[in-house]
């Protein structure tokens, strides 16, 4: 009995001792202490196994600034905004929320300590007597304080741990990432570098051997500029050489004329070349020797067709005036610009490289690169007339100012009048060492002009029949020459892309086209464009100007003529080709355009 009251003692004790209530005498708390040992409550931070002593490597930040132009904008910047945010999250204090203390109730404490150390009887009497108080009202607390909730704290003080030990995980992969991204970015910035590095040295090394080059180069100069005199010497010297030797086989050719005229007692005329759509003796092989003969043979003859005088033809001091210049009054009718196709001759098997038109009847001329010129009877395109002679294609044509005789240039480097009426052949000019691109007469009708690919142009008396003066100047091809109506003026145009003016004395308009599509009106006074007017991408093959000179006609490579009204600017397309335009000429009227394609074929337009 007495065991059981003091068990049931011992726990009251540690009550009273908690909750500082004296429930029992002085005396008799001194002797349970004395014998039994003094029973105290304790605040314990408890700890559990964390990582707080762990002791982390720290992360080099020297290398963490970025050379500013190094890198690329973009990442940069979020590499920045990055460190920012890891920054405010490390610099960022963990505020605990404040411990909401809340009163226990005494009575249910007690009782609930009682039945849990199944003290049932001192239960029924601390009940008893609580009530006892509760009804007399004097149940408030003496400087009891409050007692502890030891298990709630427990909890939140766990519960902010795992909060920390989550942040800290967070912290540590924020750190890992950064650290990636870091060496990353370092890695970058070595390969941008290296990558500069490499490209300098390239650029340095072609620097150093543009420089070798120039000096190469400049070693040259005097060498090309030797070899050029001497090009220009050798020529002049195979020009010598080749009168030389013409003036040798008409020699030879008169000498063997005398002879035959001798033995056979009478004269004999050998037909030059023929004129016509056969040829029985083109494809008869023949040596050196017959080749020399019939064709100083040819020479003597033609020299015979031609005056007996050989004395140098004179130019003109004295020009008449242009007829054409009353054309260009402003009171005269509109110009014609609704052309509409009438009709198509299909004459040649090749291209057609050249059209003129006759100066008095209704016919025209077509050249083509079938090595064939054709006289064609206009409106209804009948043929009239076929000649060959030439060896390879035809480039150029042109009529006498009297309309009787006829010029032709070709690849095969010569140049040939013909005598339309006689339908023969009357001179042959050699002298080009390249083909012969284009040629033109003289308004007085004595002299002919030809361009070549040699880079030279050839004035050629038609009365003493041989090369007046050789035009040197351009540096490349000449394509095109053209002597002013009714002047001693010549133009000339090139590959070089210039124009030249030779024994220029009056000022006129005129007109080019080149590759790129782009034709230019000029006034050789100045030697300033007036106008450029670009029809391309396609390029320019030909532009001619009609009687009036207030319409330009130009061929194009689309297939397309157009059409260019001076005075007010506009441009007129004739749509009728199915290839490419070569060439284009306007009747003396006006009032009728031809054309010529690449497809072989003549255009009619009126």
């Amino acid at each position: 009995m007495a065991a059981q009251e003091g068990m049931s003692d011992s726990p009251l004790r540690v009550l009273e001792e908690a909750l500082g209530i004296g429930l029992t005498a002085a005396e008799e708390t001194a002797d349970t202490v004395a014998a039994e040992g003094a029973y105290y409550l304790e605040q314990v931070a408890i700890t559990e196994a964390s990582e707080d002593d762990y002791e982390y490597e720290e992360i080099p930040d020297d290398n963490f600034s970025i050379p500013e132009g190094e890198e690329d904008l973009a990442k940069a910047i979020q590499i920045v905004q990055d460190q920012a945010t890891d920054t405010y999250i490390l610099e960022q204090k963990t505020v605990l929320p404040s411990k909401h203390v809340v009163p226990e109730v005494i009575e249910d404490f007690f009782c609930n300590f009682l039945i849990k150390m199944g003290m049932t009887r001192t239960l029924d009497c601390f009940q008893s007597e609580w009530y006892e108080l509760v009804q007399k009202k004097v149940t408030e607390l003496r400087d009891g304080g409050i007692v502890p909730d030891v298990y709630a704290q427990n909890m939140l003080l766990e519960s902010e741990n795992k909060n920390l030990k989550r942040d800290l995980k967070h912290y540590k992969e924020a750190a890992d990432k950064a650290r990636e991204d870091l060496l990353k970015t370092q890695k970058e910035r070595d390969f941008h570098r290296m990558h500069h590095k490499r490209i300098v040295q390239e650029r340095n090394k072609l620097i150093n051997d543009l420089k070798g080059l120039k000096l190469h180069y400049a070693s040259y100069e005097p060498t090309l500029r030797v070899l050029h005199e001497k090009h220009h010497t050798l020529l002049k010297e195979k020009m010598l050489t080749s009168l030389e030797r013409d003036r040798a086989l008409g020699q030879i050719s008169g000498l063997q004329a005398t002879l035959w005229h001798m033995e056979t007692g009478r004269s004999y005329n050998v037909p030059e070349i023929k004129v016509g759509e056969s040829d029985e003796r083109k494809n008869v092989p023949e040596g050196p020797t017959q080749k020399g003969l019939r064709e100083a043979r040819e020479k003597n003859k033609c020299k015979k067709l031609m005056k007996g005088t050989t004395k140098d033809s004179e130019f003109p001091t004295d020009m008449q005036p242009n007829p054409n210049l009353y054309l260009r009054k402003e009171d005269l009718c509109p110009s014609k610009f609704d052309y509409k196709l009438n009709n198509i001759f299909r004459l040649h098997e090749l291209p057609v490289s050249c059209i003129a038109v006759h100066p008095c009847k209704e016919i025209l001329i077509s050249c083509s690169e079938d090595r064939l010129w054709k006289v064609v009877g206009l409106p209804k395109g009948n043929v009239l007339l076929t000649g060959f002679g030439h060896t390879d294609w035809l480039s150029d044509c042109c009529f006498h100012p009297s309309g009787n005789k006829l010029a032709t240039s070709s690849g095969d480097t010569t140049v040939k009048l013909w005598d339309l009426s006689k339908a023969k052949c009357l001179l042959t000019f050699e002298g080009h060492s390249h083909a012969v691109w284009s040629c033109t007469w003289h308004s007085c009708g004595d002299f002919v002009a030809s361009s070549s690919l040699d880079s030279t142009s050839k004035i050629w008396d038609v009365h003493s029949e041989r090369c007046r003066c050789t035009l040197y100047g351009h540096t490349d091809s000449v394509n095109t020459i053209e002597f002013f109506p009714f002047s001693n003026i010549l133009l000339t145009g090139s590959a070089d892309k210039s124009l030249s003016i030779w024994d220029a004395r009056t000022g006129h308009m005129i007109a080019s086209c080149d590759a790129c599509g782009v034709t230019k009106l000029w006034d050789f006074r100045k030697l300033l464009p007036i106008v450029s007017i670009d029809v391309g991408p396609s390029p320019g093959n030909e532009v001619n100007f009609d009687s009036s000179g207030r319409v330009l006609a130009q061929a194009s490579g689309n297939g397309i003529i157009h059409l260019l009204d001076l005075k007010s600017g506009q441009i007129h397309k004739l749509m009728g080709h199915e290839s490419e335009a070569h060439t284009v000429a306007f009747s003396h009227d006006g009032e009728s355009l031809f054309s010529g394609g690449s497809d072989g074929t003549v255009r009619t337009w009126s």
